[in-house]
């Protein structure tokens, strides 16, 4: 197998209006600060950029910033499991397993609830499968 070249977030980002544009650099900067350990790569065939953490030979996904030509969303890949005290998170009832917040404006986001999600997404991503599910039992919401 061939060796992939990787395309840089800002190549991706082009594509979009710059209002969407700011948006996407400003949820960047959020996951870089709150996780600054993680791997940032685009995952073209999503037309994402997905940030992973450097606990596996892979790395574990854990949150993504996901541009579309109105909004822009952070994404948790398991936020299903994700603690969300303040009823932030989107999805439920419309994918199994992510959440996510969706920004229309940079004025709309808050820089601390971001990264009190993303510290919750990397509690989650360093779970384990059956630690995850025990989780979201012990909710009220379930999973």
């Amino acid at each position: 197998m061939g060796v992939v070249e990787s395309i840089p977030p800002e190549a991706l980002l082009e594509d979009y209006a710059p209002p969407l544009q700011e948006i996407a650099q400003r949820l960047r900067e959020i996951v870089r600060h709150s996780a600054p350990d993680a791997i940032e790569r685009v995952r073209p065939g999503w037309r994402l950029i997905g940030y992973d953490l450097p606990i596996t030979k892979h790395g574990v996904f854990f949150a993504s910033v996901w541009p579309e030509p109105e909004h822009v969303h952070l994404g948790f890949h398991q936020g299903w499991a994700m603690r969300d005290p303040r009823g932030l998170l989107k999805g439920k009832g419309v994918t199994k397993r992510v959440r996510w917040l969706t920004f229309t404006s940079v004025d709309q986001i808050d820089p601390t609830a971001c990264a009190g999600l993303l510290e919750e997404a990397i509690r989650v991503a360093t779970m384990s499968r059956g630690e995850r599910e025990l989780r979201a039992m012990d909710r009220d919401d379930g999973p």
